[in-house]
């Protein structure tokens, strides 16, 4: 892609105000913070407008709009099963079931819950699921925005994810969640405008000049093989497909960024109202790179290099509408960053550091440091080389194997204790292991199972809790 020189400069500029802006929000923000329940959950003062915008900001990440969109114009619609139906299902999921009873715990992080219902043992075993699949995430979202700075600047990789990973890491540590939802709010604004622009943009010059005109020339130049959302008539392909929707949709839901949003809100019914706004939102939202991917799959060859949007904005934006497109990147990008910092950051400092002796009654100080050392690890994860896509779907079906059984039994089960939980979580992530070791697809490895492997190993978790839990006593209510 041929980027003119009075384009770079007017990016260079305009980026680098943006920066400045967001600096500046998290400045201010950071003058509502007076502890550490400020830092982290915004002392649980968030309206349902802003919990809204900070959910659905930090969700629509560089898997939303770059890598599933290369996956679309490479797969059609059928690659659509991870992001956006099961991102989006789970905000829905998490808003009718999850919100309201967790909201009530009073929690500042997700392990809180198990330590309370099961021990501390239980917190630190949850703790330790909990905050590797982010160091994926957040690895994923640094490669992509360098990605940008690469293309319009020439900038190495090496150096871009660095100067991503500053800019994350110091606005996030400003302001806490104060800064991240404020900000969020921001970068929403930009995202949903540059999202509609270029799709508008596209699909009026596929047409006859009107967006309508180009959606119908998009479908009709589309294969039904592309248009098919579900694969049916192959019982593999099925169960594969399945198994991505349900780690999108299930292996979130017990993960500390999506649960700081609900316990931040200022009462239940704005948690519940947020979640299910949220993920009604993202569908809509997620549908514009799903279209996009589509109509990069008509435009250019497979073998055409380089990424769906990148190809999209040389082709139809002038310089002024590819500006708003890498504000809108960026938007997307460092909403995501901050939201994945500070939630295992959270963790690793309230839940394991904060036990040890030396560091009692300083939380707010391990927060930070926590939150640092959460980016500098995910930074040093970038040279692994496994593609972003891959990182997220193993990360959400991580979270569904080991943690979705506990956490619905302790919301809404009443037996159980410490040995029921662990194997819980023991049994669904051994096998969920196992099953990566050997590659196998299918539950068992069994040929031909309608069975996905992690919808296999998130069931031997469900199973496993009752059936230790009839050897514990009772619990008491919480």
């Amino acid at each position: 892609m041929s980027v003119s020189p009075e384009l770079v400069q007017l990016l260079a500029w305009t980026m680098g105000l943006y920066v400045l802006v967001m600096f500046g929000i998290s400045t201010l923000a950071q003058k509502k913070v007076t502890g550490v329940e400020d830092f982290v959950v915004a002392g649980r003062r968030l309206s349902m407008p802003l919990a809204t915008a900070t959910l659905l900001a930090t969700w629509f990440g560089a898997g939303t709009l770059m890598t599933a969109s290369d996956e679309v114009r490479q797969r059609g619609l059928q690659a659509t099963a991870l992001d956006p139906l099961g991102a989006g299902l789970c905000l829905l999921i998490v808003g009718f079931f999850f919100a309201k009873p967790l909201w009530k715990e009073k929690l500042i992080t997700l392990p809180e819950l198990f330590g309370r219902r099961y021990g501390r043992g239980s917190e630190i075993l949850a703790a330790v699921l909990i905050i590797p699949p982010y160091l994926g995430w957040i690895a994923a979202q640094f490669i992509a925005l360098a990605g940008i700075l690469h293309l319009y600047f020439g900038m190495s990789p090496e150096v871009g994810v660095l100067l991503v990973a500053g800019v994350g890491i110091g606005y996030t540590l400003l302001g806490g969640m104060w800064a991240v939802t404020l900000t969020d709010a921001a970068q929403m604004v930009l995202i949903i405008i540059g999202l509609f622009v270029m799709l508008f943009t596209v699909l009026g010059n596929m047409g006859d000049g009107s967006a309508m005109a180009g959606f119908d020339v998009l479908w009709a130049k589309s294969s039904v093989e592309r248009r098919t959302l579900m694969p049916t008539e192959d019982m593999a392909q099925l169960t594969t497909w399945l198994g991505i929707l349900c780690a999108g949709a299930l292996g979130n839901i017990p993960s500390q960024d999506v649960m700081q949003r609900v316990f931040s809100a200022r009462s239940a019914a704005a948690a519940k109202g947020a979640c299910i706004l949220a993920g009604v939102l993202y569908l809509v939202l997620g549908g514009v790179p799903v279209l996009l991917g589509m109509a990069g799959g008509i435009l250019f060859t497979p073998e055409q290099q380089g990424g769906t949007i990148a190809l999209l904005a040389g082709m139809f934006l002038s310089p002024a509408m590819a500006v708003l497109l890498v504000l809108t990147l960026m938007s997307v990008v460092l909403s995501t960053i901050d939201s994945a910092l500070l939630a295992p950051g959270t963790i690793l400092a309230r839940d394991l550091l904060a036990r040890i002796p030396r560091f009692r009654g300083k939380e707010l100080g391990l927060v930070r440091f926590s939150v640092v050392a959460i980016g500098l690890v995910s930074l040093a994860l970038t040279w692994a080389g496994e593609s972003a896509y891959n990182l997220l779907a193993s990360g959400y079906e991580l979270g569904m194997v080991s943690l979705m059984a506990p956490l619905t039994f302790a919301v809404y089960g009443k037996r159980g204790g410490t040995k029921a939980v662990w194997a819980s979580m023991l049994i669904g992530t051994i096998g969920w292991g196992l099953h990566m070791a050997f590659g196998a697809e299918t539950f068992l490895g069994i040929e031909g199972f309608w069975l996905p492997m992690g919808l296999g190993c998130t069931a031997l978790s469900f199973i496993a809790f009752p059936v230790v839990a009839r050897f514990e006593p009772a619990r008491a209510a919480a």
